[in-house]
């Protein structure tokens, strides 16, 4: 009886550790695929089961300040920073304002010409009340004539996101 159960718990243990490396295999894959049609900045992400900006938008659609949710989607960058590329904003439909995206720890920034990319970011989206000042520092940053800086008067709730990584479509 003892050499029976010893058998079961073993074949139990060569099936799961089958399964977890075909798991592993397959992971490698998608990764090597990413790194041929992405580049990739900050942690290693894969495009698998990212949402649309449309999904994106409806998730920050139902969000209120303090709000916060870990997610990944895909979208078009609209503007980034001229600086060093320390910031982004990216494109979601039919809203007024786009989601100001920074990244976890500063510990990486994107390249300064990537308008219009579609990227897939992975982080945690938020909504923050974003102060005059704030907003006037990344208008000059995103390289906004003095007049329009001058039109900040007052502050704004806005989408925001801090990515922990980013794929940009190559």
């Amino acid at each position: 009886m003892k050499s029976y159960l010893l058998s079961a718990v073993v074949a139990i243990c060569l099936i799961s550790c089958k399964q977890t490396s075909s798991e592993d295999e397959q992971e490698m894959a998608v990764l090597e695929t990413a790194q041929q049609e992405y580049e990739s900045f900050g942690e290693k992400i894969t495009p698998n089961n990212a949402l649309s900006a449309e999904e994106m938008r409806e998730k920050y659609a139902g969000m209120k300040a303090g709000d916060t949710i870990q997610v990944k989607f895909e979208t078009t960058v609209n503007s980034v920073c001229k600086m060093k590329g320390c910031w982004m904003t990216l494109d979601l439909p039919e809203t007024d304002d786009d989601p100001m995206v920074k990244f976890k720890d500063y510990a990486f920034f994107v390249p300064k010409d990537i308008e219009g990319a579609n990227v897939i970011v992975e982080g945690k989206a938020f909504i923050e009340e974003t102060s005059i000042e704030d907003q006037k520092h990344f208008a000059k940053d995103a390289g906004k004539t003095k007049e329009e800086i001058a039109a900040i008067s007052e502050s704004k709730r806005a989408m925001s996101f801090l990515a922990h990584g980013v794929l940009i479509k190559q």
